[in-house]
């Protein structure tokens, strides 16, 4: 009953990961280490997912020569620096800190820090603004008069 409930749980996730049974590993420990490195690296097709979690053809190319470099032997480290000397620093899901890629990190600050000196900025102004002077005898006398016409 037990491996029958784990077959359950375990089997869509499986079914997820790896497009096809036939791309996996037959040895689990080498494909959940090509599952792990894979969830690091980005499918530049689809951008924002990684190589996992894509469906796309490059995905899939991606996937299949990481297993066969898993499959190979190579460290975890190694496969990944290979993907990344060939793909540069977009394909990692997070890329590292150096000076390309800092404007990448800085981003969020510096739209923030914009936003609140925008906030700043417009209060300051509108405190600024002179209440508007009281209206004269003669002004008065006229905006009466206008309200009396039909």
């Amino acid at each position: 009953m037990r491996a029958l409930l784990f077959a359950l749980v375990l089997a869509p996730q499986l079914a997820l990961a790896v497009g096809r049974p036939s791309e996996m590993l037959p040895d689990p420990a080498q494909e959940a280490r090509a599952q792990t490195i894979g969830r690091e690296l980005r499918c530049m097709v689809c951008q924002n997912q990684s190589i996992e979690d894509s469906e796309a053809d490059l995905a899939r190319d991606l996937r299949r020569l990481v297993r066969e470099r898993v499959a190979a032997g190579e460290s975890d480290q190694a496969v990944v620096e290979h993907i990344h000397d060939r793909y540069g620093d977009f394909v990692l899901l997070r890329p590292p800190f150096n000076w390309v890629t800092a404007p990448l990190w800085a981003l969020p600050v510096l739209v923030l820090l914009g936003g609140a000196l925008g906030i700043i900025v417009n209060r300051r102004r509108t405190a600024a603004r002179a209440a508007p002077a009281p209206l004269s005898p003669e002004e008065r006398a006229r905006l009466a008069a206008l309200e009396r016409e039909p």
